[in-house]
């Protein structure tokens, strides 16, 4: 199989994953990518990953308390002076790239926002899933002994496809509460599937396979990872455990 790990996620245009506009912060979460075909995702199929436990614990704000912090680049002196952070510090900097990359513009065909509460994410969610029928999906590592290391994953039976054909994908933020960058594209699909490892811990996985990547940049790191050219054949990559997956509960939703 060809995958890769120890990467940054890297979106359409080469660039890291949620933003067209390359800044130092490369996406705070900092998780591997791991680009793959969907035909590799049958039983017995073996890859090198590395599934990192979420370090970030900052937990959600009630709707109405995150609407009465400011959010916005014009607004940094206030919002310093509300967490107390010093505008020379490095949890300053942290803030302000949050900030920039919600405010900056996504890419072509994507559809992008910044929930800075629960009740935010899911009404996004469900608005561009055009369903209040929803389940929220998150990689999952089974075993709590799990290690930081590297290691052989072998796809168990058991594959699971989600419905819909289009799915919005959260990904956590650093700041000093919880904020997901989410982002809706279409055509893509969702799987579910196990994985075992060489050390013997369990994995439920979620991948998102692009089933359209006619507009990716012809260098992406996928391209040159699996060796095919753009709008050829979907391309699929893993989500690591601090995103959240929404999609829809049935077909017929």
């Amino acid at each position: 199989m060809n995958a890769v790990g120890n990467g940054k996620p890297i979106d359409h245009k080469g660039k890291p994953e949620i933003s067209d506009h390359p800044t130092d912060n490369q996406l705070h979460y900092k998780n591997e990518a791991i680009y793959f075909l969907e035909k590799d995702m049958r039983p017995g199929t073996t890859m090198n990953f590395q599934f990192l436990r979420n370090s970030n614990t900052a937990t959600f704000l009630p709707r109405e308390s995150a609407q009465s912090i400011p959010f916005s680049s014009n607004k940094l002196p206030e919002i310093f002076n509300h967490f107390s952070v010093k505008p020379t510090s490095v949890e300053a900097k942290t803030i302000t790239q949050t900030i920039e990359m919600c405010e900056a513009p996504g890419i072509k065909g994507e559809e992008k926002y910044c929930a800075t509460s629960l009740e935010s994410m899911v009404d996004f969610s469900t608005s561009k899933l055009r369903t209040r029928n929803v389940q929220a999906i998150s990689t999952e590592v089974l075993e709590k002994g799990a290690t930081m290391s590297m290691h052989k994953y072998t796809t168990m039976p058991g594959l699971k496809k989600l419905a819909g054909d289009k799915v919005v994908a959260c990904h956590k933020q650093n700041y000093p509460y919880a904020v997901f960058y989410c982002h809706a594209m279409k055509p893509t699909a969702a799987y579910v599937l196990s994985l075992k490892g060489d050390d013997g811990v369990k994995v439920k996985a979620v991948a998102i396979c692009h089933l359209d990547t006619s507009e990716w940049n012809p260098k992406h790191l996928a391209f040159q990872i699996l060796k095919v050219n753009p709008g050829t054949i979907p391309i699929c990559h893993f989500l690591p455990a601090d995103h959240i997956v929404w999609v829809p509960n049935h077909k017929s939703a």
